[in-house]
């Protein structure tokens, strides 16, 4: 048996040096960076159409899959769907790389961000290829969030009502992780807060904030649901992000509720163009 693991780990290793010459290039550190704008595009659309719902001037909720619809019914909206997939796919790249190498060339990473990056990067990676989708069968035919097809699809499976309820329970601990993030201000430690001056720190640091509290509130509600939609083995109960919104407005007080939310969330694309600067890569 231990003859045989230096040649299993062979192909990590030649993985590892090919990511760390990768990550090490001014190309990749730019590929990454577009990542936060495409991001802060995204959450721009979603917080925005959602502001405009609950203030009564049109508007709707939607998820990151109809914000990229939004994109391309704009005028020249598939060159900029371009512009946010390849930003998208930095992102995703850049995340894949800090969960295999467990670093990058600016900040290390623990066990703990380890996991995480590699289940952002798996999000990011299929937000991108929803992207590709709609880029390729035109918006009209492009991918919906599909929560509750998603989970009526795994409920079928065997132990399908446990998966989408650990699923459920992940989300809310994400939900909850973005709180602590927020609450704490936990996000400096990956932050170039020495370039800031203590204006520009003092505002990155409420907005992101706000933005972090904002999509706590939002996760948590999404993987609320997806336990309830296990518990009463009832796919329609699974909710994506235009449903979480959706459930905020309906409640009393709803367009309180809904703008505040919606707010952070264009709070949080503002962090993420200031992330753009100043995350560390």
């Amino acid at each position: 048996m231990s003859t045989q693991s230096p040649t299993r780990s062979i192909p990590l290793r030649r993985a590892a040096s090919v990511g760390n010459r990768v990550e090490q290039t001014s190309v990749f550190e730019a590929f990454a960076r577009a990542g936060f704008v495409a991001r802060a595009v995204i959450y721009g659309i979603v917080g925005v159409l959602a502001v405009k719902l609950a203030i009564g001037a049109g508007g709707k909720t939607t998820d990151q899959s109809g914000a990229l619809k939004t994109i391309a019914d704009q005028p020249f909206g598939k060159v900029m769907l371009i512009l946010v997939a390849i930003g998208l796919a930095g992102y995703s790249l850049w995340r894949l790389l800090h969960a295999l190498l467990g670093h990058g060339p600016e900040k290390n990473d623990g066990t703990f961000d380890r996991v995480a990056a590699l289940g952002s990067g798996i999000a990011y990676g299929i937000v991108c290829a929803i992207a590709v989708e709609i880029l390729l069968s035109g918006p009209s035919k492009g991918t919906s969030g599909g929560a509750s097809k998603a989970a009526a699809g795994v409920l079928g499976w065997p132990a399908g009502v446990w998966l989408v309820g650990i699923a459920g329970a992940v989300v809310v601990g994400i939900g909850l992780y973005q709180a602590y993030r927020g609450v704490t201000a936990d996000f400096l430690k990956d932050t170039k807060t020495e370039r800031m001056g203590q204006t520009t720190r003092r505002w990155y640091t409420r907005i992101a904030v706000v933005g972090h509290l904002a999509r706590a509130v939002v996760f948590s509600l999404i993987g609320i649901f997806l336990i309830k939609a296990a518990v009463e083995y009832d796919p329609s109960k699974a909710v994506g992000l235009d449903g979480a919104l959706a459930k905020l407005a309906h409640q009393s007080y709803g367009s309180v509720l809904l703008g505040v939310v919606a707010g952070g969330l264009v709070a949080f694309a503002i962090y993420s163009l200031a992330d753009a600067r100043y995350r560390k890569i």
